[in-house]
This record gives C-alpha cells, sequence and structure tokens, in this order.
C-alpha cells in the first residue's frame, strides 16, 4: 500500500552506512594529507647515511659461506622546492579532495538515482500486482454469479420440467379415468342392451310360445266346430274391412277401443303429411295377438314398421261388447300431428 504523505516534501531516503563512510573519508583525507606533508619534509631534508649487516643462520655443513655484497650507494638529496611547488601541490591536493567529493557526491547521486528506481520498480510490481489481483478477484466474481445464474436457470428448467411431469401425469389420469369411465359406461349399456335384448327375446319367445299354443287352440277349436266329416255348416266369421272394425260381428264402437291402446305405443320422430298404413290383424277370441301384417304401406317404410311394432306392442287386444275379439279386422294407423 502506497502512502502519500502531502504534509512533509520528497526526501531520498537515508542509506545506512553514511555516517561511517563520510568518518573514513575523513580519516582517509587526514592520512593522505600527513603522508603528503611528510612526503614533502622528507625530500626538503637530506638523508643520513646508514649500514647495514645482514646475518643469516648458517646450517652445520659444507656450504661455503656466501660472499657480503657491497652496501648500496645512497642516492643524492633532491634540490630544495621553492614556494610555488608548494603551492601547486596544495592546489593539486585540493582539486583531489575536490574530485573525490564530486565522485563521492555522484556515487551518492547515482546510489540514490539507483534506489528511486529500484523503489519505482517496486511499486510499479506491487501495482501490476494488486492490479492482477483485481483483476482475478473480478473474473473469479464474474465466474461464480455466471455458475449461480446457472444453477438457478437450472433449478428453474427442473422445476417447469417437474411441474410439466405432473401436469401430464394429472393429465394421463384423468384421460385414464375417462376412459375408464367411458369403458364402464360402454360396459353398462352394453350389459343393459344385452339385458334389454335378452328380456326382448325372451318376451318375444313367450309371446311366440303362448301364439303357438293360441293358435294351435284355435286350429283344434276350428276343427272342433267344423263338425265331423260331410257336414254342411261353417263356423268361421267372415272378415271385416271398415278401419278399426272388427268382422261383422263387431260393435261400432270397437275400432275406438283399438286406436285408444295402439296410439300410445307409436313412436315416430319423423314427417307426419301424408303418412297412412293399414295394419291386418288375426286374434284369438281371448284378445291375443295372432299375426300382424301390413296391408296398405305408406311408402315411408320407416312409419309401416313403426305402426306395425305399435300393434305388436299393444298385444293383447280389448274384448267387444260381446266378451270376445274379433277374429280379424283392419287398422288404419296415421302419425299424430
Amino acid at each position: 500500500m502506497i502512502r502519500k504523505n502531502s504534509e512533509y516534501p520528497l526526501q531520498p531516503p537515508r542509506e545506512r552506512g553514511t555516517g561511517r563512510a563520510f568518518a573514513l573519508a575523513l580519516v582517509m583525507h587526514a592520512l593522505l594529507g600527513f603522508f603528503l606533508y611528510h612526503g614533502i619534509q622528507w625530500q626538503n631534508s637530506t638523508p643520513e647515511g646508514a649500514e647495514a649487516e645482514l646475518w643469516t643462520e648458517v646450517p652445520n655443513s659444507a656450504i661455503p659461506r656466501p660472499v657480503t655484497p657491497p652496501p648500496v650507494p645512497v642516492a643524492p638529496a633532491p634540490p630544495v622546492r621553492d614556494e610555488q611547488a608548494d603551492i601547486a601541490l596544495q592546489e593539486k591536493k585540493r582539486q583531489q579532495q575536490e574530485a573525490a567529493r564530486e565522485a563521492q557526491l555522484a556515487e551518492q547521486q547515482r546510489q540514490q538515482k539507483l534506489k528511486e528506481q529500484q523503489e519505482a520498480e517496486a511499486k510499479r510490481q506491487q501495482q501490476l500486482a494488486a492490479d492482477q489481483a483485481a483483476q482475478l478477484a473480478a473474473q473469479k466474481a464474474a465466474k461464480l454469479k455466471q455458475q449461480q445464474q446457472q444453477q438457478q436457470a437450472d433449478k428453474l428448467k427442473q422445476q417447469q420440467l417437474a411441474e410439466q411431469q405432473k401436469q401430464q401425469q394429472v393429465k394421463d389420469q384423468q384421460e385414464q379415468q375417462q376412459k375408464q369411465a367411458a369403458a364402464d359406461a360402454q360396459k353398462k349399456a352394453d350389459e343393459q342392451k344385452a339385458a334389454k335384448a335378452k328380456a326382448q327375446a325372451e318376451a318375444a319367445a313367450q309371446a311366440k310360445k303362448q301364439l303357438d299354443a293360441e293358435r294351435r287352440a284355435r286350429l283344434a277349436q276350428m276343427q272342433g266346430m267344423a263338425g265331423p266329416p260331410g257336414s254342411t255348416g261353417n263356423g268361421l266369421g267372415k272378415s271385416g274391412t271398415g278401419s278399426g272394425s272388427g268382422g261383422n260381428a263387431a260393435s261400432p264402437g270397437y275400432a275406438d277401443k283399438v286406436r285408444r291402446i295402439v296410439r300410445p305405443n307409436i313412436v315416430w320422430s319423423g314427417e307426419t303429411e301424408g303418412l297412412e298404413t293399414v295394419i291386418a290383424v288375426r286374434c284369438a277370441p281371448t284378445g291375443t295377438l295372432l299375426d300382424a301384417t301390413v296391408s296398405r304401406s305408406s311408402g315411408n317404410p320407416a312409419w309401416d314398421a313403426a305402426a306395425l311394432r305399435a300393434v305388436q306392442r299393444s298385444n293383447p287386444m280389448p274384448l267387444d261388447v260381446n266378451g270376445k275379439t274379433p277374429e280379424s279386422f283392419l287398422i288404419t294407423l296415421r302419425p299424430a300431428g
């Protein structure tokens, strides 16, 4: 972290060991001045001659003793310098000191500049590291946000899929229930239809059986009425031709009785204009219907069938005033309208 000190001016950092280096430099300059001074004094004085003898320990052997060299001649003393030479030497010394100080100052400046460069490089590295860390943190946050969004989208998708599956299951269950209900209804309808058909078949069989019994009884009665062979009498009545009238023996109000019984049994929802059907009926004296056929058609087979069914449903036919039903008669039927 870089702190900005606006209260203090920028100053070069203090280097460690600067005081010691400065003290050593002073000591060196002092020694240099001391040696220069004594060197000048030594050159101004006449050196005295000196003699020296060299002794060395010679081992006990047969080696011959070396010859002692002659003494080295002493060089003559240089001439005494004048005052200008001293001034020049002092000026040279001063220039050397100035050069040393400038070199030291240049070195300090170079060290300071190098330190500033190092600090700037360190700051730049720190800033670069901070930028990289911030960029990495931003990328990590963006990736985490993207992952969270993806997770939320996946969760929402799973919820929608589960809801769709649930709705599909409910729909399938409803369809299955509807199919089961339709199957049950169809089964019930089939059972009712089969029961109705069975009942109708049983009723038809019973009616046929009864009709056959009555026909046999009627036939036996007719045979009994015919008398023995060779007889000239005829006991059969004639058939009537009037609408709803029973033969010659039918009373005038018998036709109305037949209409009141047959008309409620007519089931017809088609057209009614111009339809008229004549049904020929044969009955037993007890009113049991022996036979019913279409004597004259209306031109509409559907209406003819409806009229014939109405007559068949009206079994047995009503009794006349004499307590018997006419043997045969015609019934003229028209749609109610």
